[in-house]
């Protein structure tokens, strides 16, 4: 399976496909053992880093991101290697998960990539230009966990199931509210004004 021609139109350059590649091969190998993802075969992997991929195509070039609960790296480890001059933050509260983010950014290559072990409600930073966060938890939840690394100008990008609208009813958020639809994924991105 071929990853460039399954990326289509989304970009992503040379150096990054082939972070990518490392990233497929990595993730394999360890999910082996250590049960990180329920991503196994190469179908399934390449399927969540264009699902972690395609929000490039509308959100703005963050200069920080934290990605909230990255797991087995989907989907911010495989934004950091295409965003190469962001800061990428990747905060993950398990060992083995945190471990394997460590060893996968090393091997690709990322030097844009830290990944702190803690929940995020834990983690004390300056505020960040873009939040992201996949099947973590509800959308008013976790703008709450993350108000305190969050200010005027932070964009959020939460790729949602079917029940986002339910999750933004009686919500009141200061953004702009833009819903991306792709097959069963819906990716919520909450624009700031200020950008």
């Amino acid at each position: 399976m071929n990853l460039k021609e399954q990326l289509g139109d989304i970009k992503v350059d040379e150096e990054s496909l082939k972070s990518l590649e490392i990233f497929i091969s990595t993730l394999k190998e360890w999910n082996s053992i250590h049960n990180l993802s329920g991503a196994r075969d190469e179908r399934s992997i390449i399927d969540n880093i264009i699902d972690s991929l395609y929000p490039l195509k509308f959100i703005s070039t963050p200069d920080r991101l934290l990605d909230v609960g990255t797991g087995a790296g989907f989907p911010g480890l495989i934004l950091a290697s295409v965003l190469r001059d962001s800061e990428c933050v990747l905060c993950e509260p398990l060992k083995k998960r945190s471990a394997f983010l460590r060893f996968c950014a090393m091997e690709m290559g990322l030097d844009n990539v830290q990944v702190v072990k803690s929940r995020v409600e834990e983690y004390q930073d300056s505020p960040f230009s873009l939040i992201t966060s996949r099947a973590v938890t509800d959308t008013k939840l976790l703008l709450k966990l993350t108000n305190h690394l969050s200010n005027s100008n932070t964009e959020y990008l939460f790729y949602k199931g079917s029940r986002v609208q339910e999750e933004l009813k009686d919500l009141e958020i200061d953004r702009e509210v833009k819903i991306i639809d792709r097959g069963n994924r819906r990716y919520l991105y909450l624009k700031s004004d200020k950008l």
